[in-house]
């Protein structure tokens, strides 16, 4: 399975509900990696217990659908 990776910024509640809500509409694993925590990225209490004030890692394990995840995760993807 391919593995893609994207820095994102979630730095507000609201973000963090609505990126939970975009993602779970997708039945692909989506792994946020903070440092050396790695966490699931549909639990919004994981998500709370990372440093949001950073840049986090996205990983995406997709083979299909890569283009409706980032279409649907764009808000948050920082370059």
């Amino acid at each position: 399975m391919k593995m893609k990776t994207v820095k994102i910024s979630l730095n507000s509640i609201d973000k963090v509900k609505s990126f939970v809500n975009e993602i779970t509409k997708f039945d692909n694993d989506f792994d946020l990696v903070s440092g050396r925590y790695v966490i699931d990225a549909k639990s919004i209490m994981g998500i709370f217990s990372l440093d949001l004030s950073k840049p986090i890692s996205l990983n995406i394990h997709a083979d299909e659908n890569m283009a409706a995840i980032m279409e649907a995760i764009k808000p948050y993807v920082i370059e």
